[in-house]
Parts: structure tokens; sequence; C-alpha cells
């Protein structure tokens, strides 16, 4: 040990180290300042902190061998070390090459939601670089004027978004918070971030004053304070300057591309400006059809007024697409200005994420999957931390087909936006769709901390539980509700409860209330009404009034066709209808024609195979049913257990070793996926 320690003495070995460790801070500094002022990404100092780890290994080896000069001449095997170190470091750089922190950061998302199959909501350490942005109180004297705060704020958060150092919690988590909270620890804790932006709006006529605070939630330290005092012609740029300023506070580099993103102005005339915030404060309002009308008419104005505003055609796009894909206003007018909205945004704005949202959301719509998948791309290349993007994402992929990647995204969607109980209600029905019920319930129990008594979440969770035939679990959750007669979605499952209940009577007295009320509006969702009402009337011994709705069902669906003919569900409850009539041959037609409106939709096209089934079955055609139906058993999606087990609609075929055979399998199959 004696003589090791006489060697580094005489070598310097000690001083070299030292020599380079300073050296190596000193050039870390420097680099730290350069790559905030030009925005360079983190890889970049990533790389740098690798490379000079490797250079102090080559260091040493340097002095363990010349630190007495002269003393010894280069040799192979210092050659051999020296080539070994740097083929390692090589290896190390071209692993941070292939992971970089967008990457990482998709894949530390992943781990904190814990996959599917675990619970969500598990700790994960929360970073510095995470903020949410709570409600902007409202200042203005006349309540009219609200909805400027809630433009402002929501503008700053889109900016925010576009930052991908940042870890930013979307408006849906926060809109229910106050806009000062006494809490702001617990609330923080809630959404898992480490900083808190609270402010306030006033608009008075032309003047403007917005007032913002930045804290660090844990210690209640105010990291950033400012007021702006503007004309309403002078606001534009004040959102991006509050992003600017928070990006700076948290130290978050941005690219040269994310500043540009957040610092551009989306208009300059402030009439557009006062109209595109009007519209967006209706688009964010609790989902309705009123307000979504509304919200168009705004951004048509605003682009009216600035035919180059891009911002407000993308999301007069996203709003018209709503209204026409939900049949609200089934026009060729408004799918043409979907259309035409998405177009003008790309063509103002090529390298707005809001733009690409908008173009891939259309294509969505239209079933380009191919296309709406590269814009999504596109966009969450641009808006890194926009929940609405992943969350497109995940829908898009499970009209694919592609399941585990939908449930990946929407996980990833979540860990922005934790309290979306549409998403979660979302990642619920994809899990319990192809057979993971308990895991679904999961989520489903997490939507209901958010909104306990929301009658969607309820309803979805009691699904989970016909699907594995246990229909006294299910019943625990339905039977305490009055029936849904205005929502064709939450009353579908109340029926088909009912109907596994053989409660043909119940099934018969809701439908006909729902369909006599004023506001009883046919279209894809409720044509369904009338081949399940015929069908119960048939099954209640009342052959005659089954005659009956399967006739009049087959003109009104029929004339309905004749102006929405891409509709697979009318085509599908057509194929009931013409079975229930005694035409095998027209509800043949039908099934398959609704599978052909499907095409691609591999999410959606799982109904209309699964009903087709049940035509052949329904038709008197029991050898076609059971082929069917063991075509499906080998889906991603077969029809589920509770469905086999309990719908009225295989009770020509219970008696058929094949269809028992097949009951056994997907019971087998279930258990295996951790059911009962």
């Amino acid at each position: 040990m004696t003589g090791l320690l006489k060697r580094l003495r005489q070598r310097k070995l000690v001083q070299w180290a030292l020599a380079y460790a300073a050296a190596a801070f000193a050039s870390l500094q420097g680099l730290d300042i350069v790559a905030q002022r030009f925005g360079w990404p983190e890889s970049v100092e990533r790389v740098a902190i690798v490379a000079l780890a490797i250079g102090f290994l080559v260091t040493l080896v340097l002095a363990w061998y010349h630190g007495e000069r002269g003393a010894q001449r280069v040799a192979g095997t210092e050659l051999m070390i020296l080539a070994l170190l740097l083929a390692i470091g090589g290896g190390l750089l071209w692993r941070v090459a292939q992971n970089p922190p967008a990457a990482a950061s998709a894949a530390g998302s992943a781990a904190v939601s814990g996959g599917a199959n675990h619970a969500p909501g598990a700790a994960a350490a929360v970073s510095d670089k995470s903020i949410a942005v709570l409600p902007f109180e409202s200042l203005s004297d006349e309540k009219a004027n609200a909805y400027f705060a809630v433009g402002i704020q929501d503008e700053i958060l889109t900016r925010l978004a576009k930052i991908g150092a940042l870890k930013v919690i979307s408006r849906t988590s926060t809109q229910h918070y106050a806009s000062a909270p006494d809490n702001l620890p617990e609330i923080a804790r809630q959404l898992g971030v480490a900083n808190i932006l609270e402010g306030s709006a006033q608009k008075a006529g032309e003047a403007v004053h917005i007032n913002v605070q930045l804290i660090r939630a844990a210690s209640d330290e105010h990291l950033w304070a400012e007021s702006y005092n503007r004309k309403l012609d002078d606001v534009f740029g004040v959102e991006g300057e509050v992003a600017q300023t928070i990006a700076d506070k948290l130290r978050a580099r941005l690219s040269g591309a994310e500043a540009a993103e957040i610092a551009a102005k989306p208009t300059s005339n402030p009439a557009a400006y006062d109209a595109y915030l009007r519209g967006l404060d209706f688009e964010k309002r609790t989902f309705g059809t009123e307000q979504l009308k509304t919200a168009s008419k705004f951004y048509a104005q605003a682009t009216r007024l600035d035919p180059e505003f891009a911002l407000a055609w993308a999301h007069g796009s996203d709003v018209d697409g709503l209204i026409y894909f939900q049949a609200i206003d089934h026009s060729d007018e408004r799918l043409q200005a979907a259309r035409h909205g998405a177009e003008m945004a790309m063509r103002l704005a090529p390298d707005s994420g809001d733009a690409w949202l908008a173009k891939g959301t259309f294509l969505y719509h239209t079933k380009d999957f191919d296309g709406a998948a590269a814009a999504f791309v596109e966009a969450a290349r641009r808006m890194p931390n926009s929940p609405s993007v992943l969350a497109a994402q995940g829908y898009l992929e499970r009209r694919r087909g592609h399941y585990d990647r939908a449930i990946e995204f929407m996980e990833r969607s979540l860990d922005r936006d934790p309290q979306n109980t549409t998403i979660l209600t979302s990642l619920g029905e994809t899990l319990d769709a192809i057979g993971r019920h308990p895991a679904a319930r999961v989520w489903y129990d997490r939507a209901l901390t958010f909104r306990p008594g929301d009658l969607a979440v309820i309803t979805s969770k009691a699904a989970t539980w016909m699907a594995e035939g246990n229909l006294d679990a299910a019943g625990l959750l339905l039977e305490p509700l009055p029936l849904q007669l205005d929502d064709a979605t939450l009353l579908s499952t109340q029926m088909n409860y009912l109907l596994y209940r053989r409660r043909f009577d119940a099934v018969i007295k809701g439908l006909g209330a729902a369909m006599a009320a004023p506001d009883f509006v046919l279209d894809g969702w409720t044509s369904a009404y009338y081949p399940t009402l015929g069908w119960a009337q048939r099954r209640a011994g009342d052959g005659k009034a089954a005659q009956k709705t399967f006739a009049e069902g087959k003109r009104r669906l029929e004339a309905l066709r004749a102006s929405w003919n891409d509709n697979g569900y009318l085509a599908s409850n057509l194929a009931l209808i013409n079975a229930g009539l005694g035409d095998a041959d027209a509800a043949e037609r039908e099934a398959e024609q609704s599978i052909r409106i499907g095409g691609d939709d591999q999410y959606t096209l799982v109904n209309f195979r699964d009903l087709r089934a049940a035509v052949q079955a329904l038709a008197g055609q029991k050898d076609r049913a059971l082929t069917s139906l063991e075509a499906e058993a080998k889906t991603t999606i077969p029809i589920s257990v509770g469905d086999l087990r309990w719908s009225p609609n295989w009770d020509s075929l219970r008696d058929e070793p094949r269809f028992r055979q097949l009951l056994a399998d997907s019971e087998a199959a279930q258990k295996s996926q951790g059911g009962p």
C-alpha cells in the first residue's frame, strides 16, 4: 500500500483528477448558460456529461502512465485500454441518442400509471418542472365579461402545453378548484405537481387587467408575480409572456421552435380575438348541443373578422366536426365547414400543433385513420404536454384495433389530466371491451371519486358486471336508478339489463315513454329503440304490437337513411327489424351493409358483427349464426360471457352442442383474465 501511494504521488494522479473535475464543472456551467439562451434541448447537456465522464477515465489512464514526464512511452496495453474506454463511451452516447428526453418522459409516464392491470394513481416523484393553472378569477364588474378570464387561463395553458420540458395539468382537472384556495399543498398533491399558477382577469370596455402569481405549493413560496395593464388591442402577447416567464422560473429549456410557438400572436384584430375567447368559453363548458352551436358561431365570427386567424379556424373545425358527426346537425354544410376550417388552419399555420390536431381530428372522423395518425404525431411533436392529443391518439388506436397502444396513450393523457372522467371512463370501456372487466372497474371507481354519483360512470361499471354474467352485482348499481329516458347511451345499458332479466314489460314501458317524449329525436343511437321494442313485445306475447312497431321502424329508419346513408347503426337496426318482419334475406343484406360501413373501424365493427350473428339467430339461420359466433370467439373482442349466457337473442341456440361449447370456452377464457 505504501508503494502504491508513493507511485500515485509521483504521477500526480490526484492533482490531475482535481484539475480535470474543476475544468469539467466550469465547462458544464458555461454550457448550461448557453443552452438556456439558445433553447437547446436537455439531451445536449446529457451527452456532454457522458462525454466528460469518459474523458475523466481517459485522463486517469494518461496520468498513471505519464504523470512522470518522459518516464514511459505509450505502450500497446495503454492503447488497448483507451480503445476499450472509447468503445464503451461510444456505446453510451449511442444509447443516449436513441433515448431522447421525450421518449424518457413517455416511459416515465407509463411507469407512473403502472399499466392497465395495476391500480391507477400510483405514487411517483413530483417533478420541479410540473405546474397546474387554477381557474382565473373574473374581476369584471359585468358578469357577461366572465368569459375573458376563462379564455386567458386557457390560452396560457395552451402555450405551456407546447413546452416539452414541463409537465402541465389540463384545465379539465383544475376547473372545479377555487381561484385562490387555502389548501395549495393538498391540491398540488392531488394533481401531482410542484407548482401552481393563480391569476385573475378583468375586462372593462377596452381596458384589460391581468394578475398572475407562480407559487411553489409545498412551501407556499411565491416564485414570481406580475400585473399586466393593457388595452384590448395589445393583450395578444400577454399569454406568451407569462408562459415564457414560467419556463424561465422553472428552468425549463425551450427549443427554438417552442419559443417561437408560444410567443406567436394569434391575431392582431381585437374584435376577432374577443369573439375567439367567447367561442372558447362555450366550447370548454359542460358539453351540450347549444353550447357547441354557440361556440361555432363565435369562431365563425372570429374568422370573418380576421380570415388569417388560424387558431379560430382550427377550433371552429373541431366544433363543427363534433356537431356533424354526433348528428346534432348532419348537413353537408356543417361537414364542409369542418373540412374547410381544418384546411385553412393548416394553410395559415403549417407549424401549429393546433392546426395539426384539427386536421387529424377531421381525418379521424372521416375514417382516414392512417392520415389521422400522421397528423396526430405532428401535433404531439409540437404540443408534447397536450392531453387532448394523447387522448386523440388513444381513441384512434382503439378504432384501429390496437387496444394495448390505446390504453397506453389514454394512461399518458391521464398523467397530464388526472381528473378527466371522460378519459377515465374511456379507459374503462376499452378494458371492458377486451374482457378485462376487473381492471375496467378500477378506472370506473377512480372516476367516481371525482364525480360521485355520475350516472354514466355507474352504468358503465354495471355493464362490466353484466359482461361477466353477474346480474346481481349489476342490479345493485342499476336497480336504484330511474330510467334515463333522455340519454340513449345510458338507457341502452338499462334496457340490456332488463332484457337479460327477461323483464320485457319493463322494456316496453321504458322505451315507449322515451319514444313518446316531446324532445325525442330519431338518430343512429335511438334507432335501436324500434327493434328492441318490437322484439320485447313479441317475447311478451303481443305479436300484433310487435308487427306494428317493426313496420313503423322500417319506414322511419329508411327515411332517415335517405339523408344519412353512412351510419352502420341504422343498417344493423334495420337488419333486426327485417328479421322481426320475417324477411331473412333483407335482414342479411342490411347486416352485411353495416359491416361494410364499419370498414376499418375495428372498435365499432365488433358491434356490427355481433348484431349480424344475432340477426341470423333471430331469423332462424342457426348454422350461420353459430359459425358467426365461433368466428367472433377468436377475435380480440369476442361476445361477452354475460351476453351469451343471458341475452334472449340466443334462445334458439341454447340446446345446440356448438353453442354450449362456445359458452364453456368463453367462461374459461374469462377466468383466465381474472374474472369469476
